[in-house]
């Protein structure tokens, strides 16, 4: 099943006089459950490209499908509403709260969903067993490793039980062992049948992904099959 389509999507940002061409003519689907590694050197249009999937930047020209629906149609109640039940956001700064528990931080979404308090720590506390978290839930995000902080951020992105997951350099600030447990995390939810799109700029972390996406000044340079990259 097609989930994601984007058709000669542009995205051009103005500074003034100035106009640079972040996204050029990308041409993209993804399938329901796919895992996609998207990949390039800095200012190759990765970051710009997933703002786009996940809605938080529109696409200057071109379209733009989130199963079949075009998304620039949508209002803006409606792109909320499509991000908050549909998409899961994992971040290199992991952006928690640090004054709150892990169990608060991966409650929270489901506090906006207006989840009842009881529901919502039963979910909590299951999603951070599923990233091996259990014994982690009453420590705030200060107490907590690097690769422990990211399974949290991971736990919270699962809270809405998210048919799409978008991880942006979610190794980036990790050592290699705890960027490995974080890897292995996303496979296994993809392989639950979640849609993962990961971009990074680190290599050996595309081999976990069944297809991968090189961009290179705003265009698709080439794509295909992790293990020919």
């Amino acid at each position: 099943m097609k989930q994601i389509e984007l058709k000669n999507v542009s995205k051009i940002y103005k500074a003034g006089p100035v106009s640079v061409k972040a996204l050029d003519d990308i041409n993209l689907e993804i399938s329901k459950g796919d895992f996609v590694a998207i990949i390039g050197p800095s200012g190759s249009g990765k970051s710009t490209l997933m703002d786009i999937i996940g809605t938080l930047t529109t696409p200057t020209y071109g379209s733009y499908k989130f199963e079949s629906q075009e998304v620039s149609r949508f209002k803006e109640n409606e792109l909320v509403t499509l991000r908050r039940e549909k998409v899961g956001f994992v971040f290199q700064t992991f952006n928690l709260i640090s004054r709150i528990s892990a169990l608060a931080n991966v409650e929270l979404p489901m506090v906006y969903k207006r989840v009842s308090s009881k529901e919502r720590k039963k979910q909590a506390l299951e999603f951070l067993g599923k990233v091996g978290l259990k014994e982690r839930v009453s420590f705030k995000p200060n107490q907590l490793s690097g690769g422990e902080i990211q399974r949290v951020a991971i736990a919270r992105a699962l809270a809405n039980k998210p048919e799409v997951i978008l991880a942006d350099e979610p190794t980036g600030n990790l050592d290699s062992k705890s960027g490995d447990e974080v890897m292995n995390i996303l496979k296994s939810l993809n392989e639950d049948g979640i849609t993962i799109i990961l971009v990074t700029h680190e290599k050996e972390r595309t081999a976990f992904a069944k297809r991968v996406v090189r961009l290179k000044d705003g265009k698709i340079e080439n794509e295909g099959d992790s293990n020919v990259f």
